[in-house]
């Protein structure tokens, strides 16, 4: 269990809040059970550490304040819209022998040992968190999902997720899917035959030179006529021309 310090804070004002944070701490709150609620600030160096751990909203920890630890949630952050800094924390008190609602992240394990992984397959995830109802004492920080001998077209259900006692789904009367192991999207065109790739060769090449010929053959045909007009401009006589008339 993670923990952090806190100490109680006394702001009424905006100003206070800005003067905290300008200080580097981020003011929350903790409330819940029968106890009041509770002004307190936390660290921001401290809170951004433990933002950088998976599920933080989903993990109990264990805030100490004035000297004693309590148990509480982490509900909800704020943060800047502009620098997006933390701004502000909501603790839930942890009270025993009460149930709350959270989001619990699912996460899969041995990939690699997934014969449908390992022919193509696609993992199609279709709830990455599920909505479970929990005792306050029993709140699990994820759901394990093991893919060690998982095939194409196998799927999960909450029913094949094995859930903490006394920890339910919130969604009741239907067994909802969480992934599936489909086939893979895209399909490879088989290779072509070695004989149909050289006839292909063959015949490509041969259509390359029956253009060559057909080509050689015009310009052979050109060339002939050519040489005809020209003979044929020899051959005519020069044209006479009249001799002048005398003058008288």
């Amino acid at each position: 269990m993670n923990s952090i310090e806190a100490t109680i804070r006394n702001t009424n004002t905006k100003g206070d809040l800005g003067a905290l944070r300008r200080k580097g701490v981020v003011p929350g709150i903790i409330y819940g059970g029968k106890d009041q609620n509770q002004k307190v600030s936390v660290s921001k160096k401290e809170v951004k550490i433990l933002l950088e751990k998976e599920n933080f909203l989903s993990n109990v920890l264990a805030l100490k304040l004035d000297g004693k630890d309590q148990k509480v949630l982490p509900r909800e952050i704020k943060y800047d819209i502009i620098t997006d800094e933390p701004i502000h924390l909501d603790f839930l008190r942890i009270v025993e022998g009460t149930k709350i609602i959270l989001e619990i992240p699912v996460k899969f394990i041995n990939n690699e040992k997934s014969p449908g992984l390992k022919r193509g397959g696609v993992l199609n995830i279709v709830r990455r968190k599920v909505e479970l109802k929990c005792p306050t004492e029993n709140i699990p920080t994820e759901l394990i999902i093991d893919l060690e001998g998982v095939d194409i077209g196998d799927s999960f259900k909450i029913s094949s997720i094995k859930l903490p006692e006394n920890v339910t789904p919130t969604i009741q009367g239907r067994d909802f899917v969480i992934a599936t192991l489909a086939a893979p999207t895209v399909i490879k065109e088989p290779e072509k035959p070695a004989e149909e790739t050289a006839e292909g060769a063959e015949g490509a090449e041969g259509a390359a030179e029956g253009t060559e010929g057909e080509a050689k053959a015009a310009g052979d045909g050109d060339k002939k006529e050519g040489d005809k007009e020209k003979k044929d401009s020899d051959k005519k006589e020069p044209e006479k021309k009249e001799a002048p008339k005398e003058k008288k």
